[in-house]
């Protein structure tokens, strides 16, 4: 089967709880990433392998006026990474789904799908050989096909036990570890046959919705597919796969995409005589800024260390101090900061002498700081768009929701500020 054959299905539902409050005004899909939305990693992997038709399961305003706005119908997507023939991009009808396998469901009538699905994670981020996983798919009659990963951490996901010959005989959402069956983790990337779309028409399945109120892959659907005996095959991916779903999952993911050895493909050269760190820009201005950083670096008025992506028009003042860290586009950097592996998403300005480990910082933030008066953030602190952040404030694993502020002086430590 060839790519361009294939409906891709990107369940995207629910508050994102975990990641407020970056997607408190936003859809967890679309919060940016080394200067990208998260989801917009997972399209580009598919569409440079033939596949052309998209839909997003949108379940909630939230998620569906920011995946719509910033999509669209794909021809924006298409000529900016030069798809052709471009994308086809669609969104679930207004209907509410009660899972990620009942948003399948519905898109599949909706849209009158009898072709093979294949259903991806809009928090996750993946190289995946397409062809390798749909012909084994095929060369086994497989009614679905989920592609696997090694993990260390089995609790935090769906695990498979494997036959000899790849065939899911147990699959246990989040096990404890001594009760997990392998090391093989459900990516949330499937393979879906045509014959699912009778079999989610069925009177069974009605029947496990209405008792459930629920049809979600990991803990209903896969695990009733083993039980009931369907040819359900695991795929074991030796490609990159990041979950962004969790803010510690963001960061780990942030490190991984800069120093993955994909980075040259995703960001471009890096400035060799700095070592992994990218500076984006081709305009004009932008490869000013550019320059200015580079020069900075060079006279040693600047420490850029480890890996490190800092987006276009960015400003960065004496003084400081960049590690392990992304800086997104349009941002004001003071001099005599240290940022730490953070990310700092566009338009945010820091003042002088701040201190950022370990932190995500949203869009448009203002983080206000003075060498007499510093601020502090430490300790997986997230700050939502547009909050402002006084000077001499210590946040310490704090969450700050957008437009919120933050009073001059103040100390919060494992607080959620509102306003």
């Amino acid at each position: 089967m060839d790519p361009s054959e294939l409906t891709v299905i990107i369940p995207v539902g629910g508050e994102a709880k975990r990641m407020q409050p970056l997607t408190t005004e936003v859809s967890k899909a679309l919060i940016r990433i080394v200067g990208r939305p998260v989801v917009e990693f997972a399209l580009i992997e598919l569409a440079k392998q033939g596949v052309r038709n998209f839909i997003f399961g949108v379940k909630g305003y939230v998620n569906y006026k920011s995946l719509f706005d910033y999509f669209g119908e794909g021809t924006g997507f298409s000529a900016k990474y030069k798809i052709e023939p471009r994308a086809h991009i669609r969104y679930q009808p207004r209907i509410e789904d009660v899972g990620s396998a009942d948003s399948v469901r519905i898109n599949m009538e909706y849209y009158d799908i009898n072709g093979e699905i294949m259903v991806v994670q809009g928090d996750n981020i993946f190289e995946l050989d397409l062809r390798s996983m749909l012909q084994l798919h095929e060369e086994n009659k497989a009614f679905m096909t989920i592609a696997l990963t090694k993990v260390s951490d089995v609790e935090a996901y769906g695990i498979a036990d494997l036959r000899s010959d790849g065939r899911i005989r147990r699959f246990v959402e989040k096990p404890k570890k001594e009760e997990a069956p392998s090391k093989y983790a459900n990516t949330g990337i499937y393979i879906l046959s045509p014959a699912v779309r009778s079999l989610f028409r069925s009177s069974e399945l009605e029947s496990l919705i209405t008792q459930r109120r629920r049809l979600d892959f990991g803990m209903d659907f896969i695990p009733y597919l083993v039980e009931k005996n369907y040819p359900v095959y695991g795929y074991i991916s030796d490609g990159e796969w990041m979950d962004v779903g969790t803010p510690r999952g963001y960061l780990q993911a942030m490190r991984s995409l800069l120093n993955s050895p994909s980075a040259k493909d995703r960001f471009g050269e890096p400035i060799a005589e700095l070592g992994r760190v990218w500076i984006r820009g081709q305009s004009k201005e932008a490869e000013r800024r550019r320059e200015e950083i580079i020069s900075k670096a060079r006279q040693g008025k600047i420490r850029i260390e480890g890996c490190v992506l800092i987006g276009r028009h960015t400003r960065i003042g004496d003084g400081t101090v960049i590690k392990d860290s992304a800086i997104d586009n349009y941002c004001v950097i003071g001099s005599n900061v240290t940022i730490e592996r953070s990310s700092l998403m566009d338009g945010v300005v820091v003042g002088e002498g701040a201190q950022i480990q370990d932190s995500i910082i949203g869009r448009y933030v203002d983080i206000r700081s003075s060498l007499l008066k510093p601020t502090w953030l430490v300790g997986l602190c997230m700050i939502g768009d547009d909050a402002m952040i006084d000077e001499g404030s210590t946040l310490v694993s704090s969450r700050i929701l957008p437009h919120a502020r933050v009073m001059k002086g103040s100390s919060k430590i494992n607080e959620v500020v509102t306003g």
